[in-house]
């Protein structure tokens, strides 16, 4: 659990830094958000949940 509450934290940094920076309207991050809620709930909720999964562990096992 903790790596979704960071990634959560660090996609929310993005969205703001997006929005003052780039011109991202609020109504375009609302939007998106809005599919991620739906995405969660959807079937290919797990599929999605592997995915981030897996790169986390590639990111993990990088040695700099």
């Amino acid at each position: 659990m903790p790596l979704s509450i960071s990634a959560a934290m660090l996609m929310l940094v993005i969205v703001v830094v997006l929005i003052r920076r780039s011109g991202l309207k609020p109504a375009h991050a609302i939007i998106c958000a809005l599919l991620g809620f739906y995405l969660a709930s959807s079937s290919i909720a797990p599929s999605i949940q592997q995915v981030t999964s897996n790169l986390a562990g590639m990111i993990n096992g990088l040695k700099l």
